[in-house]
Formats: structure tokens, sequence, C-alpha cells
């Protein structure tokens, strides 16, 4: 196995439905602008309250992807 470099970012995905579906936005929008997305790992998850109810759902990922030779 040849030595790789990777970057890793923070992201943070927003749904009114699930941390499932916060999830799954937050990777697709890095996916339009990043290439070679290699793995998502869950850093914290938390909710929005109003009026006493859930009223959405956050995600911070560590999303990494690899660094391309220039």
């Amino acid at each position: 196995m040849a030595d790789s470099v990777y970057r890793v970012t923070e992201v943070v995905g927003v749904s009114s439905d699930s941390w499932e579906q916060a999830t799954k936005s937050a990777v697709a929008a890095v996916g339009e602008s990043v290439r070679d997305l290699r793995v998502a790992e869950v850093i914290r998850q938390d909710v929005t309250i109003e009026d006493g109810k859930i009223s959405g759902f956050r995600i911070r990922l560590g999303v990494s992807f690899k660094y391309e030779k220039g």
C-alpha cells in the first residue's frame, strides 16, 4: 500500500426530518465540490427545540478526502 495523505474537515448537516437525512445532505453537499470522499465520522448530534418540540436535527461530521498529487 502506498503512503497517502488525507484531509479531514468538519461540516454540519441540518434536517427537519432526521439525523440520517442531515448526514445524507451534508455528504451530498460536500461531494459536489470535493472529489474522492473516503469517510464521514459522526462527531456530534444535537437537535433544535421550538415550543418544547424538536424542530430540527443537526449532525457534525468529520469528512475525509484524499489529497491528489499536483
